[in-house]
């Protein structure tokens, strides 16, 4: 099969288009024909060596849609010639197994669910970490980006009132989720208080150091949740990087979702797999609006 991979820690000088083995099915697992795979941050920082030593030659992507052709033992929501979205390893290839997947909505184009199963789980792990509920009112650092749009759309689908940061030039998208836009950059907590007298948690998906005066628009700092910021306990809020508190059983919502609220993913750029190093530098430095794909079938 038609794979990238890499041999080495680097930048996107290190990978390679080529000839793979495939991979099959085992249990609990089924394997997709791969019609796009998403891109996401987690996959320039494992090549750059971010994330801990690998085993190489290493195959990158996470999240993927595609058509089951392989179902492993005591797998029973999905069959053979499904189309379906997921969550998975190695996904930026012909071939690729999943761990959690879920049918595809047919009206859901390719490239929009792979960009979904990766930011819909991340955002809805930290909003049940928050444990935002109707009547609340969350802001969301980094709001127009994948997971923070992800976990707009999540949050009003829970009756929350959401404030969102952006920069002016995405104040209309998030207008358009439901989100009440605010510029992005020092001074949130003044512009914040423009709005509101009382903000219930706050959700950072951007890292960018603004933690100290989020957590000034909360009464207590562990209301506050970090998914890119991994030193937030040491100022008392919050970070979450998956694991043991995952919620991947929300993709099983999706298809409700996208029916009752419109729910979808915001696609920056699809690039074809032969050009997996140029969507890992969109992704690493062109400052993408949404999600960067892969679409495979273009290979």
């Amino acid at each position: 099969m038609l794979a990238v991979s890499y041999d080495e820690f680097g930048d996107s000088s290190v990978m390679r288009v080529g000839q793979r083995d495939e991979p099959h099915a085992r249990e609990g697992r089924v394997r997709i024909r791969v019609r796009a795979a998403g891109v996401n941050r987690a996959d320039v920082k494992k090549r750059n060596g971010q994330m801990g030593d690998a085993t190489f030659p290493v195959t990158p992507g996470f999240d993927a849609a595609g058509i089951v052709d392989e179902v492993g033992e005591g797998v029973d929501h999905v069959a053979v010639g499904d189309e379906v979205l997921g969550w998975g390893f190695r996904t930026h290839a012909e071939f690729a197994v999943l761990k959690h997947v879920v049918q595809k909505p047919p009206a859901l184009g390719w490239t929009n669910a792979a960009a979904l199963p990766l930011v819909t789980e991340t955002a809805e792990r930290a909003l049940r970490l928050l444990t935002v509920r109707e009547g609340q009112t969350l802001v969301i650092e980094g709001a127009s980006g994948g997971a923070g749009a992800a976990a707009v759309q999540l949050a009003r689908a829970r009756g929350a009132r959401v404030i969102g940061t952006a920069s002016e030039r995405n104040h209309e998208y998030l207008t358009s989720l439901g989100a009440e836009p605010v510029a992005y950059g020092p001074g949130i907590a003044d512009r914040v208080h423009a709005l509101t007298e009382h903000v219930d948690a706050v959700l950072d998906t951007a890292g960018s150091g603004s933690l100290p005066e989020l957590i000034t628009l909360v009464s207590d700092a562990a209301q506050v949740v970090s998914i890119a910021d991994f030193d937030a306990p040491q100022l008392g809020a919050r970070a979450t990087g998956g694991g043991a508190d995952g919620a991947w059983d929300i993709l099983a919502e999706v298809p409700r979702l996208i029916a009752a609220h419109g729910y979808d993913a915001r696609v920056d750029t699809v690039f074809p797999l032969v050009d997996a190093a140029a969507a890992f530098d969109r992704v690493e430095t062109g400052r993408p609006q949404g999600k960067v794909v892969l679409d495979v079938s273009l290979s």
